[in-house]
């Protein structure tokens, strides 16, 4: 038997019931008249300001534009439409035309058509970025260049008033800072903005450098037991090729083939360990010095040095390297190696090539490998020199005197600082001086997990981050004061002040925020400790951490590893990494707290970015073989006269056919792109392939920060080659033109005039 349906039957209509012309009805909610200008009473009606259409973009302090999901809107038509539209009105009285603002929150079931992102802060927008805010106010003067600084020279400086005399002031330094187009800093405007609890307060010349970077640790001697060794005893601490030989040691490292020059006539050279040459037999114009330090280098830094002591030295300048053992190696997370483990760390030195009047007049050096320090605690992952002059005095009687403290994590888990000889203490000859170190002043090692990343607060405290999400903050001044004998035993107990779970995996980079807690009463503790820390990890997590309150904020989240972070006194907060290989700098003053702006976007993932303590030009290293910088205190709008300019300092080329290198210079500086606001023209290279050899790398790069401001344009870098090279860069400003006049008028010292910049930016006088 077939099924029947059941017969339709007539239904009243509604709309007949409510009196209403059932002839013109449509389909869709109730078309009811009401009245919209009322208050409809919900908390989630939109206010006045929506309903107007008024926006603050464009007085919105904020970063880049938030992508949104945005809806495009229907244009308006003067033809009338065949077809009413849902919703409209049919009743006596005549509704009123629909508009965006009279639409209200969709229901929590409801797909929300929102920003995938909501800020407390005002809607940012993509013509505008927020000029850096000063952490805190520090009185006094501080000192700048009065003339172009020499590298192996005296440097005429002067004192002029400090970023934060004056809100005027801060405003045109700021503003002064942004007409920067040159790969480096300006050295009319470079000044000292790092703050030490150490620096003296009372007194004769305080705002000097001699007393605002003073020489710390004069007390601590270098540790009995070193020894001088030969080559063949040092054969298995220096850096080996993949491959071993018939009676199962090592082979040395190959030589690296690498081609120099421009681009159309490179010429190729065959660099042997420790060899070093100026890269102006190549490009006459260039400043740049290149080594090899025979395996890929992942941690270097400059050891700072006295004022007093630089003219002594003949103003040279000393550099610590960290190569793995071979170009194979890979160090595994957690992982701790046994010792003994041979590994080594050298010393080079950048000094005059000739004499320092020579060097002078011609701007000649050259690189020099002084010392290799032979360690059995594995590789060093990261090193980094105290951040203050911790060497004896040149005319120091006692031998070996103290060239400084130089702290590191090895691949065996621990953290150790070791006090280094002078290298002239141990030897003259052309050949670098091979020295066993005894055990370190200080190790610190943990059971549970190993060090990994770390920084320097002050002298004294340091915060180290491990492979297991740990932040561990130690006070090493009492234990390293502690050791005045060179038999003194290696101190191993020291307890950490905290120790803090900040991430759910290893943190591979973090940095204190150089800036002092306030007191009860609105001043700050300048001669107490910073107690924020900066961090990122492998869970992707970027976080400020009070160590005050035990608990970590998440400032960032994003879906890749964080590889890379510093800080910036000039940007006033950490420098991180985004989404996409984004580099990004955020706030980290109250009232901008966690806002970040995009610098610039390499084409591959970051190994290292780092900033300066006297200038806001940020160096990145990349994966794809660049090694580049750009000016953080950019104009904060589009459209001025100044553009965004990213300066490529070289790039590494690598050929698997031939197993050969080049270096490549001269680059043009590239405009920051936006894809935002500036739509890319058709057929426009994107300038890779987005695929690179791990050879290409370049690992690390870093600012030069303890010598001075003469001292303040050399960046050092390294790469997955072996090949190091230390660059001297000067900015420049733009059309030549100094804002404001002078920098006198910059800094408005005595009766300077209160001018305008002369240049446009794009951006209010006001700002």
């Amino acid at each position: 038997m077939s099924r029947q349906l059941r017969p339709r039957k007539s239904r009243p209509s509604y709309a007949a019931l409510a009196g209403l012309d059932s002839n013109n009805a449509v389909a869709g909610p109730s078309n009811q008249a009401y009245d919209e200008s009322g208050d409809s009473g919900s908390d989630f009606a939109p206010g006045k300001g929506e309903e107007d259409g008024v926006g603050d973009d464009e007085d919105a302090i904020g970063e880049e534009v938030i992508e949104d999901d945005f809806v495009p809107e229907e244009p308006t038509s003067s033809k009338p439409s065949k077809r009413a539209p849902k919703g409209a009105s049919k009743g006596k009285g005549k509704a009123k035309k629909a508009t965006p603002s009279a639409i209200l929150a969709p229901a929590a079931s409801l797909p929300r058509t929102s920003r995938r992102q909501m800020h407390m802060l005002p809607t940012p927008s993509v013509h505008h970025r927020h000029r850096a805010t000063p952490l805190f106010s520090r009185a006094g003067f501080v000192e700048r260049l009065s003339s172009p600084p020499s590298l192996f020279g005296p440097i005429n400086v002067t004192l002029t008033n400090a970023f934060t005399h004056s809100t005027q002031v801060t405003d045109r330094v700021n503003k002064a800072w942004g007409y920067n187009v040159g790969p480096g800093p300006l050295w009319q405007l470079a000044e000292d903005r790092r703050w030490f609890k150490e620096a003296s307060t009372t007194g004769k010349d305080v705002d000097c450098e001699r007393n605002r970077r003073p020489r710390v640790y004069s007390d601590v001697p270098v540790k009995n037991g070193w020894k001088v060794i030969n080559k063949s005893e040092a054969a298995v601490y220096l850096p080996t090729d993949n491959e071993t030989m018939e009676d199962g040691t090592f082979k040395p490292p190959p030589p690296v083939s690498c081609y120099f020059g421009p681009i159309n006539s490179q010429t190729k050279r065959d660099m042997n360990v420790l060899d070093s040459f100026a890269m102006s037999e190549f490009l006459p114009e260039s400043q740049a010095y290149v080594f090899n330090a025979g395996a890929p280098v992942w941690a270097v830094d400059w050891c700072p040095i006295h004022p007093d002591d630089r003219p002594r030295r003949s103003y040279k300048q000393y550099l610590a390297v960290a190569p793995l053992p071979n170009s194979s190696h890979s160090p595994e997370i957690g992982v701790k190696v046994q010792r003994p483990s041979s590994a080594c760390i050298q010393i080079w030195s950048l000094s005059p090539k000739t004499s320092i009047a020579d060097a002078i007049s011609q701007g000649t050096g050259q690189m020099k490998c002084e010392m290799i320090l032979c360690v059995e605690n594995g590789p060093a992952v990261e090193l980094r020199w105290c951040p203050l002059p911790s060497h004896d005095e040149f005319v120091e009687s006692s031998r070996p005197r103290k060239l400084g403290l130089l702290a590191a994590t090895f691949e065996d888990g621990s953290f150790c600082v070791y006090a280094v000889p002078e290298p002239q203490d141990l030897g003259s000859s052309e050949e670098p001086v091979l020295v066993k170190l005894p055990e370190p002043l200080l190790r610190i090692e943990l059971d549970e997990t190993s060090c990994w990343a770390f920084d320097w607060a002050n002298s004294e405290r340091v915060a180290i981050g491990t492979t297991n999400g740990i932040i561990a903050v130690y006070d090493l001044g009492r234990a390293i004061r502690s050791i005045v004998t060179p038999d003194a035993q290696t101190i191993v107990d020291l307890r950490p002040s905290h120790y803090l779970a900040a991430h759910q995996s290893a943190i591979r980079a973090l940095a204190w925020i150089q800036a002092p807690p306030y007191s009860s009463s609105g001043e700050p503790a300048l001669d107490d400790d910073p107690t924020v820390i900066a961090s990122g990890g492998y869970d992707g997590v970027e976080c400020l951490l009070d160590i005050r309150e035990g608990r970590g904020a998440i400032m960032n989240r994003t879906r890749d590893v964080i590889n890379a972070l510093t800080f910036s006194p000039f940007a006033a907060g950490p420098i991180t990494m985004d989404h996409e290989n984004t580099v990004k700098a955020y706030a980290a003053s109250p009232s901008m707290l966690g806002r970040g702006h995009t610098l610039l976007e390499p084409l591959g993932p970051v190994w290292c970015v780092d900033a300066s303590e006297y200038h806001p030009q940020l160096a990145v290293a990349a994966a794809d073989g660049t090694c580049s910088t750009s000016n953080m205190l950019r104009s904060p709008r589009r459209g001025g006269s100044v553009p965004f300019f990213v300066h490529v300092i070289y790039q590494m080329d690598y050929s698997r056919k031939t197993k050969e290198y080049r270096m490549l210079d001269r680059f043009l500086p590239q405009e920051v792109p936006d894809g935002r606001s500036v739509p890319a023209k058709p057929g426009q290279a994107t300038g890779s392939t987005g695929s690179w050899s791990r050879e290409v790398g370049v690992h690390r790069v870093t600012w030069n920060n303890g010598n001075g401001l003469g001292a303040s344009c050399l960046l050092a870098s390294s790469t997955a080659s072996g090949l190091c090279r230390v660059d001297v860069l000067w900015g420049r400003f733009i059309k030549n033109k100094t804002p404001y006049a002078s920098v006198e008028n910059i800094r408005m010292e005595g009766d300077a005039m209160d001018v305008d910049s002369g240049l446009s930016d794009g951006s209010s006088g006001s700002e």
